[in-house]
Protein backbone atom coordinates (compact mmCIF):
# COMPACT_ATOMS: atom_id res chain seq x y z
CA UNK A 1 0.00 0.00 0.00
CA UNK A 2 2.71 2.76 1.13
CA UNK A 3 4.71 1.52 -2.27
CA UNK A 4 1.58 2.49 -4.22
CA UNK A 5 0.50 5.63 -2.48
CA UNK A 6 4.37 6.81 -3.39
CA UNK A 7 3.72 5.97 -6.60
CA UNK A 8 0.37 7.45 -7.12
CA UNK A 9 2.20 10.54 -5.31
CA UNK A 10 5.25 10.81 -7.91
CA UNK A 11 2.90 10.40 -10.68
CA UNK A 12 0.78 13.40 -9.26
CA UNK A 13 3.98 15.17 -8.92
CA UNK A 14 4.75 14.43 -12.70
CA UNK A 15 1.78 15.56 -14.04
CA UNK A 16 1.69 18.63 -12.24
CA UNK A 17 4.94 19.59 -13.12
CA UNK A 18 4.56 18.56 -16.59
CA UNK A 19 1.16 20.68 -16.63
CA UNK A 20 3.37 24.18 -15.29
CA UNK A 21 5.48 23.59 -17.95
CA UNK A 22 2.73 23.35 -20.60
CA UNK A 23 0.95 26.00 -19.69
CA UNK A 24 4.33 28.04 -18.95
CA UNK A 25 4.85 31.55 -21.22
CA UNK A 26 7.82 32.86 -22.19
CA UNK A 27 8.69 36.50 -22.03
CA UNK A 28 7.55 38.19 -25.52
CA UNK A 29 10.45 40.95 -26.94
CA UNK A 30 9.92 43.95 -26.46
CA UNK A 31 10.55 44.50 -30.27
CA UNK A 32 7.69 42.08 -31.45
CA UNK A 33 5.12 43.90 -28.95
CA UNK A 34 5.85 46.94 -30.47
CA UNK A 35 4.62 46.05 -33.63
CA UNK A 36 1.63 44.72 -33.02
CA UNK A 37 0.63 47.68 -30.14
CA UNK A 38 2.48 51.01 -31.10
CA UNK A 39 0.78 53.50 -33.08
CA UNK A 40 1.93 56.27 -35.31
CA UNK A 41 1.25 58.45 -32.21
CA UNK A 42 3.76 56.17 -30.07
CA UNK A 43 6.90 58.24 -29.02
CA UNK A 44 9.66 56.58 -26.35
CA UNK A 45 11.15 59.02 -23.30
CA UNK A 46 14.16 58.06 -21.49
CA UNK A 47 13.94 58.77 -18.23
CA UNK A 48 16.23 58.26 -14.59
CA UNK A 49 16.58 54.85 -13.25
CA UNK A 50 16.66 53.26 -16.80
CA UNK A 51 12.70 53.71 -17.54
CA UNK A 52 11.83 53.94 -21.01
CA UNK A 53 8.52 55.01 -20.89
CA UNK A 54 6.53 54.83 -24.30
CA UNK A 55 3.60 57.28 -24.42
CA UNK A 56 1.34 59.12 -27.37
CA UNK A 57 1.09 62.80 -27.62
CA UNK A 58 -2.12 63.98 -29.75
CA UNK A 59 -4.38 66.55 -30.46
CA UNK A 60 -3.29 70.21 -30.99
CA UNK A 61 -0.26 71.26 -29.75
CA UNK A 62 -1.36 74.34 -28.18
CA UNK A 63 -3.90 73.10 -26.94
CA UNK A 64 -4.75 73.05 -22.94
CA UNK A 65 -2.90 69.35 -22.02
CA UNK A 66 -4.50 66.11 -20.58
CA UNK A 67 -2.38 63.95 -19.21
CA UNK A 68 -3.79 60.16 -18.57
CA UNK A 69 -3.10 57.65 -16.26
CA UNK A 70 -3.96 53.93 -17.07
CA UNK A 71 -5.24 51.33 -14.15
CA UNK A 72 -3.87 48.18 -13.13
CA UNK A 73 -2.28 45.69 -15.34
CA UNK A 74 -3.92 47.95 -18.08
CA UNK A 75 -2.11 50.43 -20.90
CA UNK A 76 -2.64 53.94 -22.61
CA UNK A 77 -5.01 51.70 -24.79
CA UNK A 78 -7.96 52.02 -22.76
CA UNK A 79 -7.89 55.62 -23.45
CA UNK A 80 -8.50 55.73 -26.63
CA UNK A 81 -11.81 56.36 -27.41
CA UNK A 82 -11.54 59.54 -24.84
CA UNK A 83 -8.26 60.61 -27.43
CA UNK A 84 -10.53 60.06 -30.38
CA UNK A 85 -13.47 62.61 -28.85
CA UNK A 86 -11.36 65.17 -27.25
CA UNK A 87 -8.44 65.30 -29.41
CA UNK A 88 -8.06 63.73 -33.08
CA UNK A 89 -11.41 62.32 -33.90
CA UNK A 90 -13.70 63.76 -36.82
CA UNK A 91 -16.47 63.85 -34.25
CA UNK A 92 -14.25 64.96 -31.36
CA UNK A 93 -16.17 67.50 -28.82
CA UNK A 94 -13.06 69.84 -28.87
CA UNK A 95 -9.09 70.45 -29.10
CA UNK A 96 -7.47 69.05 -26.14
CA UNK A 97 -3.91 67.99 -26.10
CA UNK A 98 -4.22 64.56 -24.89
CA UNK A 99 -0.55 62.84 -23.39
CA UNK A 100 -1.04 59.02 -22.43
CA UNK A 101 1.20 57.05 -20.64
CA UNK A 102 2.42 53.63 -20.03
CA UNK A 103 3.63 53.00 -16.38
CA UNK A 104 6.25 50.84 -15.89
CA UNK A 105 5.49 47.19 -16.23
CA UNK A 106 2.58 47.94 -18.59
CA UNK A 107 2.26 48.78 -22.00
CA UNK A 108 5.36 49.22 -23.91
CA UNK A 109 7.26 50.93 -21.25
CA UNK A 110 10.38 49.14 -20.62
CA UNK A 111 11.89 49.08 -16.78
CA UNK A 112 15.29 47.81 -15.26
CA UNK A 113 15.50 44.42 -13.70
CA UNK A 114 14.82 44.39 -10.61
CA UNK A 115 12.68 47.29 -10.95
CA UNK A 116 11.11 47.99 -7.01
CA UNK A 117 7.07 49.31 -7.94
CA UNK A 118 4.79 51.10 -5.72
CA UNK A 119 1.91 54.32 -5.78
CA UNK A 120 4.95 56.35 -4.61
CA UNK A 121 7.05 55.12 -7.39
CA UNK A 122 4.69 55.76 -10.21
CA UNK A 123 3.90 59.00 -8.70
CA UNK A 124 7.89 59.99 -8.95
CA UNK A 125 7.99 58.56 -12.47
CA UNK A 126 5.54 60.19 -14.09
CA UNK A 127 7.05 63.48 -12.27
CA UNK A 128 10.14 62.56 -14.49
CA UNK A 129 7.98 62.52 -17.23
CA UNK A 130 6.23 65.64 -16.71
CA UNK A 131 9.83 66.98 -16.42
CA UNK A 132 10.94 65.60 -19.68
CA UNK A 133 8.50 66.95 -21.81
CA UNK A 134 9.14 70.34 -19.99
CA UNK A 135 4.95 70.20 -19.32
CA UNK A 136 4.40 73.24 -16.29
CA UNK A 137 0.16 72.83 -15.75
CA UNK A 138 -2.18 70.37 -17.00
CA UNK A 139 -5.28 68.34 -16.30
CA UNK A 140 -4.37 65.22 -14.80
CA UNK A 141 -6.66 61.81 -15.19
CA UNK A 142 -6.40 58.27 -13.55
CA UNK A 143 -8.29 55.36 -14.08
CA UNK A 144 -8.34 52.78 -11.31
CA UNK A 145 -4.84 52.42 -9.89
CA UNK A 146 -3.82 55.11 -11.95
CA UNK A 147 -6.26 57.51 -10.12
CA UNK A 148 -4.49 56.45 -7.00
CA UNK A 149 -1.62 57.56 -8.79
CA UNK A 150 -3.42 60.77 -10.06
CA UNK A 151 -4.38 62.19 -6.70
CA UNK A 152 -0.66 61.05 -4.86
CA UNK A 153 0.75 63.50 -7.63
CA UNK A 154 -1.85 66.15 -7.37
CA UNK A 155 -0.65 66.12 -3.17
CA UNK A 156 3.01 66.11 -4.20
CA UNK A 157 2.59 68.92 -7.30
CA UNK A 158 -0.52 71.14 -6.83
CA UNK A 159 0.90 73.95 -8.34
CA UNK A 160 1.31 71.75 -11.49
CA UNK A 161 -2.28 70.10 -11.71
CA UNK A 162 -5.33 72.57 -12.89
CA UNK A 163 -7.78 69.73 -12.54
CA UNK A 164 -7.91 66.78 -11.27
CA UNK A 165 -9.79 63.72 -12.81
CA UNK A 166 -10.91 60.47 -10.88
CA UNK A 167 -12.09 57.61 -12.35
CA UNK A 168 -13.30 54.88 -10.74
CA UNK A 169 -9.70 55.35 -8.33
CA UNK A 170 -8.43 53.64 -5.80
CA UNK A 171 -7.08 54.58 -2.15
CA UNK A 172 -9.65 53.45 0.11
CA UNK A 173 -9.10 50.81 2.34
CA UNK A 174 -11.35 47.56 1.34
CA UNK A 175 -14.10 47.27 3.78
CA UNK A 176 -16.39 45.17 2.32
CA UNK A 177 -17.08 42.01 3.96
CA UNK A 178 -17.72 39.58 0.92
CA UNK A 179 -15.24 39.71 -2.01
CA UNK A 180 -16.78 36.59 -3.25
CA UNK A 181 -17.47 38.32 -7.04
CA UNK A 182 -13.65 39.72 -7.08
CA UNK A 183 -11.92 38.48 -10.20
CA UNK A 184 -10.24 35.09 -9.41
CA UNK A 185 -6.88 36.18 -10.96
CA UNK A 186 -6.60 39.16 -8.27
CA UNK A 187 -7.18 36.43 -5.90
CA UNK A 188 -4.66 33.73 -7.12
CA UNK A 189 -1.56 36.56 -7.87
CA UNK A 190 -2.69 37.83 -4.09
CA UNK A 191 -1.73 34.63 -2.72
CA UNK A 192 2.54 34.43 -1.94
CA UNK A 193 2.89 30.97 -2.71
CA UNK A 194 0.46 30.13 -5.71
CA UNK A 195 0.50 34.27 -7.31
CA UNK A 196 4.51 33.55 -8.26
CA UNK A 197 3.77 29.98 -10.18
CA UNK A 198 0.60 31.54 -11.77
CA UNK A 199 2.16 34.00 -13.13
CA UNK A 200 4.55 32.64 -15.20
CA UNK A 201 1.41 30.32 -16.63
CA UNK A 202 -1.17 30.63 -19.42
CA UNK A 203 -3.42 33.36 -17.73
CA UNK A 204 -6.08 33.99 -20.60
CA UNK A 205 -8.97 32.34 -19.08
CA UNK A 206 -8.38 34.28 -15.92
CA UNK A 207 -7.23 37.42 -17.74
CA UNK A 208 -10.86 37.35 -19.85
CA UNK A 209 -12.04 36.57 -16.20
CA UNK A 210 -11.20 39.97 -14.84
CA UNK A 211 -12.05 41.99 -17.76
CA UNK A 212 -15.68 40.57 -17.83
CA UNK A 213 -15.78 41.11 -14.08
CA UNK A 214 -14.83 44.93 -15.20
CA UNK A 215 -17.71 45.68 -17.38
CA UNK A 216 -21.59 45.33 -17.39
CA UNK A 217 -21.78 44.96 -21.09
CA UNK A 218 -19.62 41.99 -21.50
CA UNK A 219 -19.69 41.84 -25.24
CA UNK A 220 -17.12 44.75 -25.18
CA UNK A 221 -14.47 42.03 -23.84
CA UNK A 222 -12.93 41.04 -27.07
CA UNK A 223 -10.84 37.92 -28.37
CA UNK A 224 -8.67 41.62 -29.27
CA UNK A 225 -8.56 43.03 -26.00
CA UNK A 226 -7.84 39.94 -23.93
CA UNK A 227 -4.69 39.04 -26.57
CA UNK A 228 -3.65 42.56 -25.50
CA UNK A 229 -3.53 42.63 -21.91
CA UNK A 230 -2.08 39.13 -22.20
CA UNK A 231 0.64 39.35 -24.49
CA UNK A 232 2.05 42.97 -23.23
CA UNK A 233 1.85 41.24 -19.65
CA UNK A 234 4.34 38.97 -20.75
CA UNK A 235 6.58 42.05 -21.76
CA UNK A 236 10.24 41.51 -20.49
CA UNK A 237 9.87 42.08 -16.66
CA UNK A 238 5.78 42.68 -16.52
CA UNK A 239 5.04 39.60 -14.87
CA UNK A 240 7.05 40.71 -11.65
CA UNK A 241 6.05 44.31 -11.88
CA UNK A 242 2.26 43.04 -11.58
CA UNK A 243 2.70 40.55 -8.93
CA UNK A 244 4.97 43.37 -6.44
CA UNK A 245 1.65 45.52 -7.21
CA UNK A 246 -0.67 42.75 -6.70
CA UNK A 247 0.79 42.10 -3.28
CA UNK A 248 1.30 45.66 -1.74
CA UNK A 249 -2.20 46.67 -2.83
CA UNK A 250 -2.88 46.55 1.01
CA UNK A 251 0.15 47.82 2.36
CA UNK A 252 -0.71 51.57 0.53
CA UNK A 253 -0.32 55.10 2.33
CA UNK A 254 -4.14 55.08 2.01
CA UNK A 255 -6.63 57.95 1.39
CA UNK A 256 -7.84 59.92 4.30
CA UNK A 257 -10.11 62.94 4.86
CA UNK A 258 -7.32 64.68 6.21
CA UNK A 259 -4.66 63.58 3.92
CA UNK A 260 -6.78 64.72 0.62
CA UNK A 261 -7.87 68.06 2.36
CA UNK A 262 -4.91 70.06 0.96
CA UNK A 263 -6.24 69.45 -2.67
CA UNK A 264 -7.68 72.34 -3.26
CA UNK A 265 -7.48 72.26 -7.76
CA UNK A 266 -11.23 71.57 -9.48
CA UNK A 267 -11.96 67.85 -9.24
CA UNK A 268 -14.39 65.40 -11.18
CA UNK A 269 -14.76 62.04 -9.94
CA UNK A 270 -16.73 59.81 -11.99
CA UNK A 271 -17.62 56.12 -11.14
CA UNK A 272 -19.67 53.57 -12.73
CA UNK A 273 -22.63 52.21 -10.21
CA UNK A 274 -21.85 48.37 -11.06
CA UNK A 275 -18.05 48.91 -10.41
CA UNK A 276 -17.11 45.07 -8.99
CA UNK A 277 -13.62 46.00 -8.45
CA UNK A 278 -13.43 49.32 -6.76
CA UNK A 279 -16.55 49.85 -4.88
CA UNK A 280 -18.65 53.11 -5.78
CA UNK A 281 -18.83 54.10 -2.32
CA UNK A 282 -15.15 55.10 -2.72
CA UNK A 283 -16.13 57.67 -4.84
CA UNK A 284 -18.68 59.08 -2.65
CA UNK A 285 -15.45 58.94 -0.05
CA UNK A 286 -13.62 61.12 -2.56
CA UNK A 287 -16.20 63.44 -2.93
CA UNK A 288 -16.63 63.75 0.90
CA UNK A 289 -13.21 64.46 1.43
CA UNK A 290 -12.46 66.86 -1.51
CA UNK A 291 -13.90 70.14 -1.11
CA UNK A 292 -15.95 71.54 -4.10
CA UNK A 293 -15.66 68.49 -5.94
CA UNK A 294 -17.98 67.22 -8.50
CA UNK A 295 -19.25 63.27 -9.02
CA UNK A 296 -20.94 61.70 -11.69
CA UNK A 297 -22.26 58.12 -11.36
CA UNK A 298 -22.64 56.64 -15.01
CA UNK A 299 -25.50 54.15 -14.40
CA UNK A 300 -25.35 49.94 -15.48
CA UNK A 301 -21.77 50.99 -15.71
CA UNK A 302 -18.58 48.38 -14.16
CA UNK A 303 -15.53 49.71 -13.74
CA UNK A 304 -14.08 51.33 -17.01
CA UNK A 305 -16.24 54.02 -18.47
CA UNK A 306 -13.55 55.79 -20.88
CA UNK A 307 -14.25 52.23 -22.55
CA UNK A 308 -17.97 50.88 -21.71
CA UNK A 309 -19.55 54.70 -22.06
CA UNK A 310 -16.97 56.56 -24.31
CA UNK A 311 -19.05 59.13 -25.51
CA UNK A 312 -21.25 60.17 -22.12
CA UNK A 313 -18.14 60.36 -20.07
CA UNK A 314 -15.71 62.12 -22.53
CA UNK A 315 -18.55 64.61 -22.88
CA UNK A 316 -18.58 64.92 -18.56
CA UNK A 317 -14.50 65.51 -18.94
CA UNK A 318 -15.20 68.04 -21.66
CA UNK A 319 -17.10 69.99 -19.88
CA UNK A 320 -15.67 69.93 -16.96
CA UNK A 321 -12.37 71.07 -18.32
CA UNK A 322 -14.72 73.59 -20.40
CA UNK A 323 -15.40 75.38 -16.81
CA UNK A 324 -11.64 74.85 -15.81
CA UNK A 325 -10.08 76.36 -19.03
CA UNK A 326 -12.60 78.77 -20.32
CA UNK A 327 -14.53 80.39 -17.13
CA UNK A 328 -15.20 83.60 -18.98
CA UNK A 329 -17.25 81.32 -21.58
CA UNK A 330 -18.63 78.91 -19.31
CA UNK A 331 -20.58 82.02 -18.07
CA UNK A 332 -22.15 83.21 -20.91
Amino acid sequence: MLKWLLGLAGLIAVIVVGGYFVLKRDDIPYETLATRYESPASRYADLPGGIRMHYRDEGSPDAPVLLLIHGFSASLQTWEPWVNALATGEDRINDYRVISIDLPGHGLTRAPAGYQASIEVFRDVVAAFVQSQNLTSFALAGSSMGGNVAWEYALAHPDQVNALILVDASGWPEVRADLSEEPAVFKLLRNPVLGPAMSRLDNTRLIRDGLEASFVDRSLVTDAMVGRYSELARAPGHRDILLQMTLGFRERNFATPERLAPLRMPVLILTGDQDRLVPPEHAQQFHDAIAGSQLITFENVGHIPQEERPAESAMAVHEFLYQVYSPELALQ
